[in-house]
């Protein structure tokens, strides 16, 4: 009964719209794009934000100072495209960056853009109440001030190649006067939370727990109204059913096909694939820490030899072939090889299954039963595999690996959950172990916030397996300031050799992205970390749009009133 209510939701939602103030007649709408997507986002709060469907949807709403370019250039700030900020001034020490802000810049509320709110966003991100997990990747700035209602100037403690990067990039400016009364250790379960107020070309309209979130276009944004006028993420249970939905034109697109699914595809005439060389790898993470008591390291997973002969009990080629077929490589690391810094001959921890066998022995994980299990005093040596029940490819992993690591004595419980469950699982560290899926940023740095000690003390960082080594963070650190190419490449090298022989991982693979989309759309340039950056600039030609690109959406109308501080449109 419940999966047949939350279908009905969706189908009137994505099909026929919702009564709003709107016309909805052909001549002012650009048509609804409808994304197949297998969970919720974790929240809609940009400097909270830890699932790629929650960075999808924060980032149409809410604008930065300035957007990386499509070269991906993070050092100096060549290539960077003005948004809220529409010209900047450095210092002529490099330790300050003046940032002027658009006049005409305004929140979907109707209040303008101020420099207070750069300089809040800053602040409460630092704020340790919060917890935030973009914490670690701006300790470099040292503080924001506001001189003038259109002036933010960003201090810096130190200069670095990727100052201006680190200014811009990670975090999507906030509306103080929304924000500023709620405490901060309330702000996920807040109504601002839930109505989401921000400055981009989309505006949020609803979201539905389960079924969708829908973000209407801002018809009067300062950067110029959207080409599409609606978006809807059709939030699917499980990855069958997200795909089913493309296929039979519930949606118009779908962002990672596993191999098996492109020759269905091709099957409808009506429907294209295309490849992405994104920013992404894919891993099998231990927990270092007692899932029960953080205090205490894991009874199996904190021991570094046992999780070294894991790796090497894991024919990782095999696992990536059986998988992806030719869509992807074996991961070398906590990198990609589009980074320069990337060193794509890194060396790794070999498959060497008789080995893996005498580390495990030598520990005193001896085979004593009649089903070829190990065990120490009397513990098996088991532990339970989590993975999100909406990505089948991370499901296949799991099976393949629970096979390969039972060869060497080892029980693995796989354990399928639904998306917000597993991410949950893994915001409060209450896993064995995880396969995850990492969309990493433009600059390799950001690795201290998934891999360094900083993102596994923060109570929000997105080091979930807790992985501490002061040599791998001197690594990155180091690299990170270095303005010479061949010294930041080495340094990387080092981190990532440091990381490798530790294993806090299984590497398992660098995919490369095959989308499902309707031939309708008119798409624009799929960024490497982002493919959703230019979302704004597809369209749908006037010929081929179809009934639920004319529904309008349920948005309030196009000028909304200015509110008093803390008050947001419905």
């Amino acid at each position: 009964m419940a999966a047949m209510r939350y279908t009905r939701l969706l189908c009137a939602l994505v099909v026929c719209g919702c009564v709003g103030t709107e016309s909805s007649s052909a001549n002012n709408s650009g048509g609804t794009l409808a994304i197949s997507t297998g969970g919720d986002p974790d929240v809609l709060i940009p400097s909270l934000v830890q699932s790629v469907q929650g960075a999808q949807i924060t980032d149409m709403i809410y604008d930065r100072l300035a957007d990386i370019g499509d070269s991906l250039n993070t050092l100096n700030d060549k290539g960077f495209v003005p948004r809220l900020s529409d010209h900047w001034t450095w210092s002529a020490d490099s330790l300050s960056i003046a940032f002027h802000i658009n006049p005409t810049a305004k929140w979907h509320d109707g209040l303008p853009v101020r420099s207070t709110d750069v300089r809040f966003t800053i602040a409460s991100t630092k704020d340790t109440l919060l917890g935030s997990p973009a914490t670690s990747l701006i300790t470099n700035i040292d503080s924001v001030s506001a001189p003038d209602s259109l002036t933010a100037v960003y201090w810096f403690h130190a200069r670095s190649p990727q100052q201006f990067y680190d200014a811009v990039y990670q975090l999507p400016i906030m509306p103080e006067h929304v924000w500023k009364s709620i405490p901060p250790a309330g702000w996920r379960a807040s109504d601002a939370a839930k109505n989401p107020v921000g400055s981009s070309q989309y505006r949020f309209v609803r979201w539905i727990p389960r079924v969708a979130v829908e973000l209407a276009a801002d018809t009067v944004n300062y950067r110029g109204a959207p080409k599409l006028s609606r978006l809807i993420w059709s939030i699917a249970p499980d990855f069958t059913t997200a795909l089913t939905r493309l296929l039979s034109g519930e949606t118009d697109f779908i962002e990672q096909l596993r191999p098996e699914d492109v020759p269905e595809v091709a099957k409808h005439p009506e429907l294209r694939t295309k490849q992405n060389h994104a920013l992404q790898y894919s891993f099998t993470q231990f927990n270092l820490r007692d899932p029960v008591n953080h205090s205490r390291p894991h009874p199996i997973f904190g021991n570094r030899q046992l999780r070294r002969a894991l790796t090497m009990a894991t024919d990782r080629g095999a696992l990536v072939r059986s998988v992806y077929d030719s869509l992807a490589l074996p991961a070398l690391g906590p990198t990609v090889r589009a980074y320069p810094t990337t060193d794509p001959n890194l060396p790794q921890i070999p498959f060497d299954l008789p080995r893996a066998r005498q580390i495990l022995d030598s520990l005193g994980w001896r085979v004593t039963t009649s089903d070829s299990l190990r065990s120490r005093n009397g513990r098996p040596l088991q532990f339970t595999l989590s993975v999100p029940n909406s990505s089948k490819i991370r499901v296949q992993f799991a099976v393949l690996l629970q096979e390969q690591l039972r060869q060497a004595g080892v029980k693995v419980d796989v354990e399928q959950l639904d998306y917000p469950v597993f991410l949950e699982k893994e915001r409060k560290r209450a896993f064995d172990a995880a396969i995850g899926q990492l969309s990493t940023q433009p600059s390799p740095g950001a690795v201290r916030g998934s891999w360094g000690t900083a993102g596994s003390r923060a109570a929000s960082g997105n080091n979930f397996g807790s992985y501490e080594n002061p040599v791998f963070d001197a690594y990155v650190d180091s690299a990170v300031s270095s303005f010479d190419p061949a010294t930041r490449r080495a340094l990387f090298t080092k981190a990532y050799e440091t990381i490798i022989q530790d294993a806090p991982a299984i590497w398992l693979a660098e995919p490369i992205q095959t989308i499902g989309y309707h031939s309708r759309l008119q798409l624009a340039t799929l960024r490497a970390d982002a493919w959703w950056a230019h979302i704004p600039e597809w369209s749908i030609p006037a010929d081929k749009r179809i009934p639920r690109d004319n529904a309008p959406p349920s948005a309030s109308p196009s000028t909304p009133p200015a509110l008093p501080a803390g008050q947001k449109t419905p």
